[in-house]
């Protein structure tokens, strides 16, 4: 890439409907051009079972929509800006992983496992492995080396290891069939540099810290003595996984001529080692020490950053991990969230609007019932914003998806209390907005109670850029201002930047953000008039989650 002129770089970001591309100058961050890409297979509903809470992907759903987005965000870019796109860095959703033979070819990609969801990416909502996290929790606990110790204390049904556990516990022929597993995040990258065996690809520092057990302290994952005390059909897979991890500011690798023509890329883009979406949207909201990001949308993920020298002995219980540099090396990285976010008020639009989506017959396809379900949440943002707020409203609980942090237990439901005969659907909404709210205020309530302050919130997402309702909530439950990020591409951005560091624009992390960030839109402020009431409401709101807890104790022991 010689002779003068500016130099770009693409950031993918992998959610659970779609991809995104963001192409954008990589020395300023200045967006030149964006694109979507759905996931077909997905948006059909297939090899999903929500009543389980089976949430499968099938990996040529990744692929087609990965290449139709790049040729999309390219068209109309001049030859010459093309030719000077220099890397692409990529995030995913995680943890997300997919069992895979020995070249990293996911199984549903080979003959005989083309339809089996169990030979698919288990997307990162899939709690079907409740039972495999808790024996690897009482396993954990009374190890000689505790494994949860930098994954806030407990492991998680949406983790890797319960996950892989439960699929080869539950289908013989993949599990014959699996030499190795993947996350998401690893297997694009690997894809795009054309890797031919699974022992040679990158791995996520970010993914395996937080979702497998990975730490320096360890030697890398947990033991294979530990494995096969979980489960024998685990015997023989630790040699087949990894020992060492690579930050998203390293090169996995440059694209593949297949992959350059099949896009449009130039042969020599570099590609960037993958991480979540997540960490890389607290990136591209410019995440510092000690400011708390938060990426809404489905759920929730709260990113934290603090100095290593600082932190490095410092155990955080009940979060969902602490890792060196899985967000910026150097740095620990902290990882919270909520199970259900704009997933619970979804949920509730899809309740009230029964009658019309399923008692009409084919009134409405899938494409109108989702424009009916918005028009339905934004008529009840805009009536629950109008309600007075009263110590005696009705409290609900937001653990409809299980709770995720503090203190992870896939286990607990949702709850609403107070309910009266006056009680309408905007009244209903509105507890589950002030839940949602709760359930964050419990997030950093926990971070201080364990000695990391809260400096700064940024709420970067879907709902920060569409619900001023729900965020000014959140601002008067939490008493704090939160700022909105500019772009509404915050995790593809972010990924862009890394992909600067790796062209070579920016030597690390730390200066492609003060180069390439955007800036804030705005900022919500706390209203004094409803703080006072939200904090006896969130008192409410955590005896109701003691009595749910006490419940579930009792049930547990009546068994």
């Amino acid at each position: 890439m010689s002779g003068s002129g500016e130099n770009y770089v693409i950031g993918l970001d992998f959610g659970t409907d779609s991809v995104r591309a963001l192409l954008v100058n990589a020395a300023t961050g200045s967006e030149i051009n964006g694109a979507t890409a759905y996931y077909r297979r997905w948006a059909d509903g297939l090899y999903c079972d929500s009543a389980r809470s089976q949430f499968r992907q099938h990996p040529l759903d990744y692929i087609e929509a990965m290449e139709a987005v790049i040729q999309e965000v390219l068209i109309g870019i001049s030859e010459d800006v093309v030719a000077r796109i220099g890397a692409l860095s990529v995030d995913t959703t995680g943890s997300t992983p997919v069992a895979v033979n020995r070249q990293g070819t996911p199984l549903a990609l080979l003959p005989g496992f083309g339809d089996n969801p169990n030979a698919m990416f288990v997307l990162w909502k899939d709690h079907t492995a409740i039972a495999e996290a808790e024996e690897i929790n009482r396993l954990a606990h009374r190890w000689k080396t505790d494994y949860t110790l930098y994954s806030g204390g407990s492991y998680s049904s949406e983790w890797f290891w319960a996950k892989m556990l439960h699929i080869i516990r539950n289908d013989h022929t993949v599990a014959e069939s699996a030499y190795s597993w993947l996350e998401h995040c690893d297997w694009i990258p690997a894809l795009l540099c054309g890797a031919t065996d699974v022992s040679s690809i990158k791995r996520s520092r970010c993914a395996a810290g937080h979702k497998a057990m990975w730490h320096a302290e360890f030697g890398g994952l947990p033991s294979q003595d530990f494995l096969m005390a979980l489960d024998s059909r685990l015997g023989g897979i630790r040699e087949r996984l990894y020992d060492q991890t690579h930050t998203a500011a390293e090169v996995a690798g440059t694209i593949t001529p297949e992959w350059a023509n099949r896009t449009g890329l130039p042969r020599h883009t570099k590609i960037g080692v993958g991480a979540l979406d997540a960490h890389m949207g607290a990136v591209g909201a410019t995440i510092r020490p000690y400011t708390l990001v938060k990426v809404i949308g489905t759920s929730t993920c709260d990113m934290l950053v603090a100095p290593m020298e600082q932190h490095r002995n410092h155990l955080i219980s009940g979060i969902c991990g602490q890792v060196d540099g899985s967000i910026i090396p150097g740095m620990l990285g902290m990882e919270a969230g909520q199970s259900a976010f704009g997933d619970l008020y979804q949920w509730f639009a899809r309740f009230v609007s029964y009658p019309m989506t399923s008692l009409l017959g084919n009134t409405f396809n899938r494409h109108e019932q989702q424009i009916l379900i918005n028009r339905i949440l934004a008529g009840l943002s805009r009536e629950a914003a109008e309600l007075p707020v009263a110590v005696t409203d009705e409290v609900a609980l937001d653990w409809v998806n299980g709770r995720r942090t503090p203190d992870v237990d896939p286990t607990l439901t949702g709850w609403i209390t107070g309910i009266r005969l006056g009680t309408d659907a905007p009244r209903l909404f509105k507890a589950l907005v002030e839940a949602t709210a709760f359930g964050s205020k419990a997030i950093v309530d926990r971070f201080e109670a364990e000695g990391i302050p809260v400096r700064e919130i940024i709420a970067t997402g879907g709902i920060s850029k569409k619900s001023p309702y729900v965020m000014q909530v959140l601002a008067d439950v939490l008493d704090r201002p939160i700022k909105t990020v500019k772009t509404e591409q915050a995790c593809a951005l972010g990924a862009a930047m890394c992909a600067a560091v790796v062209m070579g624009t920016h030597p690390d992390i730390g200066q492609a953000q003060r180069a390439m960030s955007p800036g804030f839109e705005g900022e919500y402020r706390p209203d004094p008039r409803r703080v006072a009431v939200y904090s006896q409401l969130y008192r409410r709101y955590q005896q109701l989650g003691e009595l749910q807890a006490a419940s579930t104790l009792y049930n547990e022991q009546q068994k």
